[in-house]
């Protein structure tokens, strides 16, 4: 097979001078040593081969450049490797994970669960075995099994010699990150403030919801760091958090949810076959862990989907709470959706759930940063403090109670219960 001069198999030996693309090869350079060691080693050592190969950085260079971004430009090989548009890329995908999954050869084979879904699929139905529970019980490492000289070949000479296809993919789309559903944290807190109130049946309401899945938090198994487990055990989706402080979660058991209604300026329709595809493009292929979680959320929307509105939400607030049953408390949840917001449409957005709740109740479930929401008490604590505050508030004929019941630290999979239950 012919090999082009700037793509050895080695990549410590990618390199050449990059001439005029030294501000993207630093841009690249970047992403690999600050950001891409907290998502992906693949993804580090990719970014540091496209940083260091010329023939890489003018293919980048022909997408417009708001698309040049590295995250962007890897999900997209990651979405050729996944439609079967590039056969090779596909083939390094899978064979570099599939060997951390492989059974070993003194292993029973009666004693090898099922796969989750696969790492790698293109429509052809194409999946690798990602086998996570059979290499946790055999102690190996799914990283290390992960044969990123290969893999990161491939990636580079699929940019270089596809860069059409790379740049229609990027040109159309952005980057879709954090898209899993906040379960761990919204459980209980939606739970509680349903008891409070009452309630035996809840109507959800998400702003900024995404792809919605937090619209599923009732369906969903999690399992707390201080042995505590809460909802469904068999669920597809199995979700964790550690437990700062001794106190414990509430364990009240969620309310019959009624309604699932998402608000986004741009919802992602999970039931649209190229969307779901994007959301595991945006997933490096060396995280099978996160691959499952992802097959899980879309599997549980699937069955039921939610109904999603496209727009301003303080301007859709009023309409998604008129869609909840008369019978039904209407929950509305942001999870880090209010600071995308000025201070004037937060507060607008407070006065819609006080307007809204002439006739009945309505309720506020927030995890945003400190100072973010209005109303919600912060313990004291500092903005830009590096955590962020659970609040539930009840809005009732004018009235308003307002608590923080909760701090939590890295988008929810580390928190403190600090209220009384």
């Amino acid at each position: 097979m012919t090999r082009l001069p700037e793509v050895p198999r080695s990549t410590a030996r990618i390199a050449g001078s990059t001439g005029n693309h030294s501000k993207l090869a630093q841009t690249y350079r970047r992403f690999a040593e600050v950001d891409a060691p907290k998502i992906s080693p693949f993804y580090e050592r990719l970014a540091r081969a496209l940083s260091e190969s010329n023939a890489a950085l003018r293919a980048i260079e022909s997408a417009p450049t708001r698309k040049r971004n590295p995250a962007l430009i890897v999900a997209a090989l990651h979405h050729l490797a996944l439609t079967g548009q590039s056969p090779t890329l596909t083939t390094a995908y899978n064979a570099a994970v599939s060997p951390a999954h492989a059974a070993p050869a003194s292993a029973d084979p009666a004693s090898v669960k099922p796969a989750p879904a696969g790492l790698v699929r293109t429509e052809a139905g194409l999946r690798s075995a990602v086998g996570l529970e059979a290499s946790a019980a055999e102690g190996m490492d799914v990283e290390a099994g992960f044969d990123s000289d290969s893999a990161v070949e491939a990636a580079v000479r699929t940019l270089v010699e596809m860069t059409e296809a790379v740049v229609g993919v990027v040109s159309g789309r952005k980057v879709r990150g954090n898209v899993g559903g906040n379960h761990a944290v919204l459980y209980p807190a939606i739970a509680e403030v349903a008891r409070r109130v009452g309630a035996g049946a809840v109507g959800l309401i998400d702003v900024g919801c995404s792809a919605g899945f937090n619209l599923n938090v009732d369906r969903v198994g999690i399992t707390y760091g201080n042995g505590q487990t809460l909802g469904d055990p068999s669920s597809p989706v199995q979700a964790s958090a550690s437990i700062v402080k001794e106190q414990a979660v509430p364990t009240h058991a969620m309310p019959e949810v009624v309604a699932r209604i998402g608000i986004d300026p741009e919802p992602i329709d999970t039931s649209d076959v190229d969307e779901a595809r994007w959301l595991r493009a945006c997933l490096p292929p060396d995280q099978p862990e996160q691959t499952a979680r992802l097959e899980g959320e879309l599997e549980l929307a699937a069955s039921a989907p939610p109904f999603l509105m496209q727009g301003d939400a303080v301007d859709l607030l009023p309409d998604a709470i008129a869609r909840v049953p008369a019978d039904a408390l209407p929950v509305v949840t942001t999870t880090w959706a209010l600071s995308d917001l000025p201070l004037e449409s937060r507060l607008r957005f407070l006065q819609r759930l006080d307007a809204a709740a002439t006739n009945r109740p309505v309720a506020w479930v927030s995890v945003e940063g400190v100072g973010v929401a209005p109303a919600i008490p912060t313990f004291g604590d500092r903005p830009a403090s590096g955590h962020s505050i659970i609040g539930l508030a009840v809005f009732s004929h004018s009235t308003l109670q307002a608590e923080s019941v909760g701090r939590c630290w890295l988008r929810g999979q580390m928190l403190a219960w600090l209220a009384d239950s």
